[in-house]
């Protein structure tokens, strides 16, 4: 298991990289669109990267992006939150 450490900077990431292409985790858990385990899961998955310091660059960079880089562990999560958010704007 990940120490705590390792998980809040993890989390951080996710939550950023969430940021960076277009997506409010908390907005889109309060829609139902992502589960609070999907999310948890996630940050599991970010811990597992082998390019953080890269993912930590990029979130320095302060732009934004239409999806995650080609390695990032979460980019289907991000891409199936890109289109959910899309979908609720239509309706």
């Amino acid at each position: 298991m990940p120490s705590r450490e390792t998980l809040k900077q993890h989390a951080s990431l996710v939550d950023r990289m969430a940021t960076r292409v277009g997506i409010d985790l908390e907005d889109a858990a309060i829609r139902g669109d992502v589960s609070i385990d999907q999310i948890s899961e996630a940050v599991l998955r970010c811990t597992e990267c082998g390019n953080p310091g890269h993912c930590k660059t990029l979130m320095e960079q302060d732009a934004t992006s239409p999806s995650a880089p080609e390695y990032c562990r979460n980019k289907d999560l991000f891409s199936q939150l890109v289109s959910s958010a899309a979908m609720s704007c239509k309706n």
